[in-house]
């Protein structure tokens, strides 16, 4: 049977610091908000709205056994890491980070405008192995990205009013709003909600439906 549970842009735990230029919304149990009853969906264990004014971000800061997979809103987002990794991120474009057995690295806003971006941390089946990066700019609509470490499909839709888009039929589903209203089982879901979905499967298919032009984000899991 297919249940669906959401969270409002609302509910999120507010982080970061303002005084710095960091404004964070966490979706998901982090430092020092602990929520035992929401630790993690699926693989998913953070799904972190950030805004980082010019000049602002995070210092180097170290990571492990962690996929990271990052969409900027608007804006540009300078990545740099312990790999020798150093690039400029943009709309459109899906970055990940696979920490593994440890890497470090920095994330800025190094321009004159705001910066917004969603960042998704996932947990691999399997710990250690080497640090990987990977940048694929201008992810076409509908064109799949695989995490396979943490089994786990991300999907990009963009909609226009009354278009559509079938939620994946997968054992976990986690979709997140990134602009835009849709529709999804008679719930109406604005920018920064979500809704954690399991046991997708047909004859119960869903389908999202907007009402604005939207962009969704969604993440089809298998455990």
């Amino acid at each position: 049977m297919t249940v669906m549970d959401v969270r409002r842009a609302g509910e999120r735990y507010r982080g970061g610091d303002p005084g710095a230029g960091i404004d964070t919304r966490h979706a998901f149990s982090f430092g020092p908000h602990y929520d035992p009853d929401n630790l993690r969906f699926g693989a998913v264990i953070a799904c972190n709205e950030e805004r980082l004014a010019p000049g602002a971000g995070f210092a180097e800061h170290p990571h492990s056994h962690t996929e990271i997979v990052t969409w900027v809103v608007e804006g540009e987002l300078t990545h740099r890491d312990s790999t020798g990794h150093e690039t400029r991120v943009r709309p459109g474009d899906v970055q990940h980070l696979s920490a593994a057995a440890g890497v470090r690295h920095v994330e800025r806003n190094d321009g004159d405008a705001p910066l917004t971006f969603v960042q998704m941390w996932l947990t691999p089946h399997e710990p250690g192995g080497d640090p990987s990066y990977h940048l694929v700019p201008g992810i076409a609509d509908s064109t799949p990205y695989a995490v396979p470490a943490a089994g786990a499909m991300l999907h990009v839709r963009r909609l226009e009013p009354g278009g559509r888009t079938a939620v994946p039929d997968a054992a976990y589903v986690y979709l997140h709003v990134v602009r835009g209203e849709v529709r999804l089982a008679g719930e109406e879901l604005h920018p920064g909600d979500a809704a954690r979905i399991t046991g997708a499967q047909a004859p119960e298919s869903l389908e999202a439906v907007a009402v604005t032009p939207a962009e969704l984000l969604l993440w089809e899991m298998t455990a």
